[in-house]
C-alpha cells in the first residue's frame, strides 16, 4: 500500500446501521443484565461490570463497541420493552455478523456472554433467579440467528 493511502478500518465493511444494531444488542445486555439485578446498589454494580466487559472485546465486534455511538436508543419504558429491542438486536447482529464477517459471529457471541457473565457476578458472586433466567433469554435471542 502506498505511503499516503489511509488504512482501512476493521469496520469499514459494516454500514453505520449495522454498527448501531450491534452496539445496541452490546449496551442492551448490559441494561438488561443491570435490572434482573434490582435495587440501586446491585443493578449499578452489575451494569459497571457489564460495561467494563463491554470494553474488553476485541476484533472487529471489539473495533464497533469502541466507537462513539450514534443514534443509541433501547427503547421502551419497561423492561419488556428495553428486552424486545435487545433480543431483536441480539439476533441481527449475528445475523449480520455471519453474512459479512463470520469469523466474528462467534466473537460477538464470546463478547455477549462475558458482559452477561460478568453483571451477573457483579453484586453477589454467582447469578441469581432473574439474572439467570436473563442469560437464558439473551442465549436464546442469539441462537435464534
Amino acid at each position: 500500500m502506498p505511503e499516503n493511502t489511509p488504512t482501512p478500518t476493521p469496520t469499514a465493511n459494516l454500514t453505520p446501521a449495522e454498527k448501531l444494531t450491534l452496539q445496541t444488542a452490546a449496551h442492551g445486555v448490559v441494561a438488561l443484565m443491570a435490572v434482573a439485578d434490582p435495587g440501586p446498589i446491585s443493578s449499578t454494580r452489575s451494569g459497571m461490570a457489564g460495561g467494563k466487559a463491554l470494553s474488553t472485546a476485541t476484533g472487529l465486534v471489539g473495533h464497533v463497541l469502541a466507537e462513539k455511538v450514534k443514534g443509541l436508543e433501547l427503547g421502551g419504558s419497561s423492561t419488556a420493552d428495553l428486552a424486545d429491542h435487545t433480543f431483536a438486536a441480539l439476533t441481527a447482529s449475528v445475523t449480520l455478523l455471519k453474512a459479512k464477517a463470520p469469523g466474528e459471529a462467534e466473537n460477538f457471541r464470546a463478547t455477549i456472554a462475558t458482559i452477561a457473565d460478568a453483571a451477573s457476578r457483579a453484586h453477589k458472586g454467582a447469578a441469581g433467579p432473574a439474572e439467570t433466567a436473563m442469560i437464558q433469554k439473551i442465549n436464546a435471542a442469539l441462537d435464534a440467528a
